[in-house]
């Protein structure tokens, strides 16, 4: 996730605003909590101070579940994750799976929408900051699961198949609006937040699902 350079504390300042109401602080605390934002973040280049101010209803009752540090209630969790998983767009021409060496390419960035970037930089996934993807790369984060052989645990021998249509869906959906399956997901929206265009998502796709991808070896 990209984030004002301020920080990464972003997140937290995010909970801290939503906290103040949720726990019964009222508009006093309301208002404290968006000084506390305006005095410690600034737009610079392209990250703009919107990036913790401007966040939407799953973000405000996951940070909300955070600050009194209870798990989201399941009626909201699955209202909301109804409510992003119509967010999510197919692709335009039916066509899920792209070009696996591009999409592994796209997986080693984090290149993009960072203060020091050019408006025209282009993005990139950042997936290895969370996930083992390739055995070839031994630097990866753990904050979310091995992807390696993630078609072929799945079964996956046919991206194309009718079988393997669930999945393939499923790949597309979460990485488009990963909130549509886990409403608190700490997985970035992609797709849905213009992080990743359709073409991307299709390369990254296929790193995940192609047979000849060197995640499914």
């Amino acid at each position: 996730m990209k984030t004002p350079r301020s920080g990464g504390a972003a997140a937290l300042v995010a909970a801290l605003t939503v906290g103040c109401a949720a726990l019964g602080g009222g508009s006093s605390a309301d208002q404290l909590a968006a000084d506390m934002v305006k005095a410690s973040f600034r737009s610079e280049g392209i990250a703009k101070v919107e990036r913790v101010t401007g966040i939407d209803e799953t973000l405000q009752a996951c940070n909300a579940a955070d600050v009194v540090g209870k798990p989201l209630d399941p009626a909201i969790a699955k209202r909301l994750e109804e409510a992003n998983l119509k967010t999510v767009k197919w692709p335009s021409d039916g066509k899920f799976l792209g070009d696996w060496k591009q999409g592994e390419a796209i997986a080693q960035s984090g290149r993009g929408l960072t203060w020091t970037d050019a408006a025209n930089t282009v993005n990139g996934g950042n997936c290895y900051n969370c996930h083992q993807i390739s055995k070839e790369e031994i630097s990866f984060g753990t904050l979310g699961p091995s992807l390696y052989n993630y078609g072929k645990l799945r079964g996956v021998a046919d991206p194309g198949s009718t079988a393997a249509r669930p999945v393939v869906e499923y790949t597309w959906g979460k990485i488009w609006n990963a909130k549509a399956y886990n409403a608190c997901s700490n997985m970035p929206r992609s797709g849905h937040m213009g992080n990743l265009n359709e073409q991307q998502i299709r390369h990254l796709m296929a790193l995940l699902l192609d047979p000849q991808s060197p995640v499914n070896k």
